[in-house]
């Protein structure tokens, strides 16, 4: 598509797009009496207007019914999961026995790496992308250091090439066959946090399943950004946060994927709790772990009601739209959009101010570009909240801008990219 840098043309978009009835299903934050252009869904996602409603039927169920409402009411506790379970395999490519909801991010990945982190002789590395979000990195090392590795042996961390920004997929699959007589699991995420760089995740599971690893994903930035299709991938495990681009609220519930083909493997190490025991003969009270078949095996404690509830507003939305496919097309084009915008800007400033580090490859990106400012960033950063524009800053010089699908109008990336400018004009000292 050939763009063009004016409102009219933006309002052109908006007017054609499918999903921009979908705007109205959420509540947008106000800057000054109007509409703030909200451009941060990578962080924390917008509150559906029916959040409230599904929330205040599960607290009239509790009102009403007391510790009864896990067995009866129209949406009986015990098995309320059960709802979620299909929007979110949708989603994240998967079975609907692969799935469970249950907890937060980190807490699942460690969970997870009790089951899939096995270290066994000179098999004891983990492979993963150097700057991960800092919990994965954190998590990682309290792993290795629990199985009594140093952490600055076992663990291999990925870089860039000297002066660039992202990983090539040649240099990962070149590092985990380098490694794979000592690789014991690759773990890497979907989407990396700070460039934006959706990874190949097919090509990494392949390659860390030739290699004898087991391959886990953390998809706190691809679930419900970008398609996946974990099962026909084959990755071992994937856990996610719902709080982003799966707007669920802040610390929103999180959710696993665990592939079918460890569902029946008892040699797997698990942290057990009643709520992965047998739902069948969970309420025996029996001594004896027996999990439950499938991811909610997996599970450890009470299925939180008013989590799940919040998460279940928004994937009513995701049900409504379609596929994750049909949405990934609208966000490409509001990412390529924005990157036009960005470009028009260094255009009439006359330099790179704005230098996207987010890969140019549409199959390579989700919802996201990350812009590092050539000076004064935080400045401009500032600049842009002052007249409404809520981004992401990263220190030291990044400025990440995610228009969601769902809730984003083409209106709102170029509104962004005018702000951009002016920025440039008001604080810059040329």
């Amino acid at each position: 598509m050939n763009f063009e840098n004016s409102q009219a043309f933006a309002q052109s978009l908006d007017a054609n797009d499918q999903f921009h009835s979908f705007r109205d299903e959420f509540h947008i934050p106000q800057h000054e009496g109007n509409n703030a252009i909200y451009l941060c869904g990578n962080s924390l996602g917008l509150q559906p207007k029916s959040t409230e409603s599904v929330i205040a039927n599960q607290l009239a169920a509790w009102r009403n019914l007391g510790v009864e409402g896990w067995f009866e009411g129209n949406e009986p506790w015990l098995q309320y999961h059960k709802q979620l379970i299909s929007p979110l395999a949708k989603i994240v490519g998967a079975q609907e026995n692969e799935i469970a909801v249950m907890n937060s991010l980190t807490v699942n990945l460690h969970l997870l790496m009790v089951s899939f982190y096995k270290p066994a002789g000179k098999r004891y590395k983990i492979l993963m992308e150097a700057g991960a979000f800092p919990s994965d990195q954190y998590a990682v090392e309290s792993q290795v250091k629990f199985h009594g590795f140093d952490p600055s042996d076992a663990v291999i961390e990925l870089f860039p090439r000297e002066g660039e920004y992202i990983l090539r997929t040649d240099d990962i699959l070149a590092q985990i066959e380098a490694n794979a007589d000592e690789i014991a699991l690759v773990l890497f995420a979907g989407i990396n946090y700070y460039t934006g760089q959706l990874f190949d995740l097919k090509a990494i599971a392949e390659a860390g399943h030739k290699a004898g690893a087991y391959v886990g994903f953390d998809l706190a930035h691809a679930a419900g950004n970008v398609p996946l299709k974990l099962h026909e991938w084959g990755a071992d495990f994937a856990c996610w946060c719902s709080y982003k681009y799966m707007n669920s609220g802040p610390g929103g519930i999180s959710g696993i994927f665990v592939h079918e083909k460890h569902h029946n493997d008892d040699t797997l190490d698990r942290f057990a709790g009643w709520w992965g025991y047998r739902l069948d003969t969970r309420f025996k009270m029996t001594q004896g772990f027996q999990p439950e078949i499938g991811a909610e095996g997996w599970q450890v404690s009470t299925s939180p009601i008013l989590l799940m509830a919040s998460l279940n507003a928004s994937l009513q939305l995701f049900e409504k739209a379609g596929s994750i496919e049909a949405l990934n097309k609208k966000s490409i084009q509001l990412t390529a959009y924005l990157e036009y915008l960005i470009n028009e800007v260094n255009k009439e400033i006359g330099y790179e101010h704005f230098k996207i580090i987010t890969p140019a490859n549409q199959q390579e990106r989700g919802s996201q570009l990350s812009i590092i400012c050539k000076s004064d960033g935080k400045a401009i950063f500032d600049y842009l909240v002052s007249n409404g524009v809520i981004g992401d800053w990263r220190e030291p010089d990044v400025i990440r801008i995610s228009p969601v699908p769902l809730y984003n109008s083409f209106e709102d990336v170029y509104q962004a990219a005018k702000y951009l400018l002016e920025a440039v004009k008001q604080v810059v000292k040329q």
